[in-house]
């Protein structure tokens, strides 16, 4: 039959339309000027049809969803490859050539048997300094023992969350890992790596989020039996090129200046974070913070350094 003209050019222009828009049928409405790619096959074919008049086929089509993007994991804090035969590494400064930096590190001793003396009054903490280097706007890094953490959690949680300051571990007891150590007592060698994990444990239950892989034998002291026994951990123990000579001090000046003579680029200081033990670190450290910027220096957290010894960007 020949259809008159009016109805031939509706019939034309159906199905030039569904040509254009893959529609299934003719007279659907699309919306102006919005063009759709057409969906894969398998797509098209999993995607459970519309009922006609409901809101969703007369609403235009939503952008389809981006690709959901893998969130970016942390990347690891630097560390130091073990050394000969698997043993921990030993960090003690930069190299030199690395531009003059230098990382002011402060121990927060307290060791497994001094609670009553902290409940008698004794003041293993020392928000003095620490107000100090926040006020300075000095990076620095806390070497702090798990029984410290368990005393004063909510300032072991400040600094762990403060993007100043980084966390790292100086064991749970503050026990020798050595003989001969200061007088302290020893930790034996079965008990060594459980004492520095045990240390971490304390750490997360205060509510510090990410306490670094560096470790700093108390007093100081190891051995290669020590490497041995902590080697399963996974640190790097962090030691030292300028003693601060704070411990026990009463001269703040003169531990300032000990620090000022002994400071090269590349430098970790060792100092502390006790009122008891170590009256006189702010005071110093009001000193030396003033000079060594008049000299060049920049202050940054032990992890620039490690990155710097180990090659890391």
């Amino acid at each position: 039959m020949i259809l008159p003209a009016r109805r031939r050019q509706a019939a034309a222009l159906c199905v030039l339309t569904a040509a254009l828009t893959a529609l299934a049928g003719c007279g659907t409405p699309e919306r102006q000027g919005a063009a759709r790619p057409a969906a894969p096959a398998s797509a098209a074919a999993s995607t459970p049809a519309t009922a006609p008049g409901s809101p969703q086929a007369s609403a235009p089509a939503a952008n389809p969803p981006s690709t959901p993007v893998a969130p970016v994991a942390p990347s690891r804090p630097p560390t130091l490859a073990p050394g000969p035969a698997g043993l921990t590494p030993v960090f003690r400064s930069a190299p030199r050539t690395a531009g003059k930096t230098v990382a002011l590190t402060f121990d927060a001793d307290m060791t497994a048997d001094q609670g009553a003396r902290a409940a008698a009054g004794e003041h293993f903490d020392n928000p003095g300094l620490i107000a100090a280097l926040r006020e300075l706007k000095v990076p620095s890094t806390v070497f702090m023992t798990g029984r410290w953490a368990e005393e004063y959690p909510d300032q072991a949680r400040s600094l762990g969350r403060d993007p100043r300051f980084e966390i790292a571990n100086h064991s749970y007891s503050h026990y020798a890992f050595t003989g001969d150590c200061y007088g302290l007592p020893t930790v034996p060698e079965d008990r060594m790596r459980a004492d520095v994990e045990r240390a971490y444990t304390a750490f997360r239950k205060a509510g510090v989020p990410n306490a670094m892989p560096y470790f700093r034998f108390p007093g100081g002291c190891y051995d290669r039996r020590a490497l041995r026994a902590v080697s399963g951990t996974g640190v790097t123990a962090v030691q030292w090129d300028v003693v601060s000579g704070d411990a026990f001090a009463t001269d703040a000046d003169a531990v300032a200046r000990q620090v000022l003579d002994g400071v090269r680029p590349g430098s970790v200081v060792v100092m502390h974070c006790t009122r008891s033990a170590a009256p006189t670190t702010e005071q110093a450290v009001r000193t030396i913070v003033p000079e060594l910027r008049r000299r060049g220096y920049r202050f940054v957290k032990v992890s620039e350094l490690i990155a710097a010894a180990s090659g890391r960007p």
